[in-house]
């Protein structure tokens, strides 16, 4: 007798007929629910909470030492050695070290002479300052234009070099190494850097350049950047109130406590023995500024932080110009994470604790944890409870938590609290790039050496702005336009879709209201699905 083929029985509540499909595809989530789905849904939860905990105690800590830093510690004038430097009646300026300021450019076609003309009108003697246009750029117009512009300064007295290469191997690290490598760079000391956009005050290297000339253990003196077009437009001010707060905070904290923070590539006056010490420039990663500034700082070489000197930035005012910035700069540091965490792990020239703060508060913390558990929690798992009642969320961890780490987040912004709670959906829609991108750096996938310059406008918008008020028939420069389909990002739609899905569901069965947080995150991934985001001017 044939043995009888196994059977699978099936409950009588669940048994359906086969042209249901409806039914068909209820009974499998039932089946599949509790022995499956809640026990996932639960462990996302518990490493969600975890990973919340983590930013809180981070958030909290950079909290109460930057009180502490306004109200105890000593300016960095007092910290350190500084004295202004003086011309002497007779060695005239050979009290002033020779300093070299790079401006690496690629297509800089908008903003170029602002860059060159900041530099050059920089209050330093003339024979003691060497300017290097490090030009890339593939457009021959575009080059011209910057020679030009470079030959013009010369004639003034200024000495200015155009420097152009064969390739682009490297990206902008690989033109700041090759500038370092002129036969005149080796009388220069100290070297300062300035993006295309980026146009320090006259008085920047006089305020700078004294706490590299005095403290020989100090490798770099890093300014803050002040935003000339952060009012253009709500996507500007978003980005404003993350940057101040990561310069307010972040960068003071790391300056003060360890003498250690990441280079923000721009804006920066390095000792030119200190890049050498550390390998100089490499172009490893997408974020070559933090590369050099972890290997110099593992080399015992400071840096410090000056909050008070300023120098004039643009921001990205199109969401497409900033979804690119934003994929390189998650991108990089969990590349560079991956490559560098046992390096420092097993080096023996910096104490436990700063090795400590390098890998867990700086890395690990601030560029891994901090994207992830924003995009995880609050637009995955927090929504997909909704669909399980089973799994609960702590009122502490959805509601409690965060609201303490927004209003930490606020400090650097005091201008812009009425934006804050928008601002907060505009973050979470932005982790699920910096997530992607971040797993993109740890993985080193295929983009993770993606490197695509980010659009500049300059003085664009101020002159159509001056052209409208004079009401005159100068033709004004227009911003770039795209087509609606070139706006479409659909991974944004997709999740307006899903999240709009959950918000009706806990609406009609949901009993933690969570469908009003929901229905507004679904609006902002909407808006930025249909790339519409930088075009709204926000309110004062």
């Amino acid at each position: 007798m044939a043995e009888d083929s196994p059977k699978f029985i099936i409950p009588e509540s669940f048994q359906v007929s086969s042209d249901d499909i409806g039914a068909q595809i209820g009974l499998i989530w039932e089946l599949i629910k509790a022995p499956l789905i809640v026990p996932l849904l639960k462990l996302g939860v518990y490493i969600c909470l975890t990973m919340s905990l983590m930013l809180f105690m981070e958030r909290l800590y950079m909290g109460i030492v930057i009180i502490l830093v306004k109200l105890f510690w000593k300016k960095p004038e007092k910290r350190y050695k500084w004295e202004p430097l003086q011309e002497d009646l007779e060695s005239g300026n050979s009290n002033f070290p020779v300093v070299l300021v790079q401006i690496p450019m690629f297509n800089e076609r908008e903003v170029y002479k602002l860059s060159i003309g900041a530099a050059s009108n920089l209050s330093w003697p003339a024979d003691r300052l060497v300017i290097q246009v490090l030009d890339d750029s593939t457009d021959p117009e575009i080059k011209q234009m910057v020679e030009l512009e470079c030959q013009r300064w010369a004639s003034k007295g200024i000495n200015i070099r155009y420097q152009i290469r064969e390739n682009r191997v490297g990206y902008k690290a690989g033109a700041l190494k090759e500038g370092l490598k002129r036969s005149y760079v080796k009388h220069c000391e100290y070297v300062a850097i300035f993006d295309a956009d980026f146009q320090p005050e006259p008085d920047y290297l006089r305020r700078a350049i004294p706490f590299l000339v005095h403290n020989p253990d100090i490798a770099l003196v890093q300014g803050r950047w002040r935003f000339v077009n952060a009012d253009e437009c709500l996507l500007t001010r978003m980005q404003e109130m993350s940057l101040d707060y990561h310069f307010t905070v972040e960068q003071e904290v790391g300056s003060s406590t360890h003498a250690f923070f990441g280079f923000n590539g721009t804006a920066g006056v390095w000792r030119i023995a200190a890049i050498n010490e550390a390998g100089g420039w490499k172009d490893r990663t997408t974020v070559e500024d933090m590369d050099l500034a972890v290997r110099a700082s593992l080399r015992g070489w400071k840096f410090v932080y000056l909050g008070d000197l300023q120098v004039k930035s643009e921001l990205p005012s199109t969401f497409k110009a900033f979804r690119f910035q934003q994929h390189r700069w998650s991108c990089g540091p969990a590349n560079l994470f991956r490559k560098m965490v046992m390096e420092i792990v097993r080096n023996k020239k910096v104490r436990f604790w700063k090795k400590v703060y390098v890998i867990y508060s700086f890395f690990f913390v601030r560029k891994l944890i901090a994207h992830m558990v924003t995009f995880w929690f609050y637009c995955v798992v927090l929504p997909l409870t909704i669909l399980v009642p089973e799994v609960e969320v702590p009122i502490w961890g959805a509601v409690y938590i965060p609201s303490i780490i927004t209003i930490l987040n606020s400090v650097g912004t005091p201008r812009s609290i009425h934006l804050l709670f928008y601002w907060i959906l505009f973050e979470n829609v932005m982790s699920f790039h910096r997530t992607k991108a971040t797993f993109i750096g740890l993985l080193e996938a295929g983009r993770a050496n993606e490197w695509v310059v980010t659009e500049k406008l300059g003085n664009t918008l101020q002159k159509n702005a001056d052209a409208s008020k004079n009401k005159t028939n100068v033709k004004t420069i227009k911003r770039p336009r795209f087509k609606f389909t070139d706006r479409l990002n659909t991974l944004e739609l997709g999740f307006a879709a899903f999240l709009f899905l959950c918000g009706c569901y806990d609406f009609v069965h949901g009993k933690n209201n969570y469908f009003v947080y929901l229905f507004l995150q679904t609006i902002t991934f909407f808006i930025t699905g249909i790339g519409y985001v930088g075009t709204i001017i926000p309110s004062s």
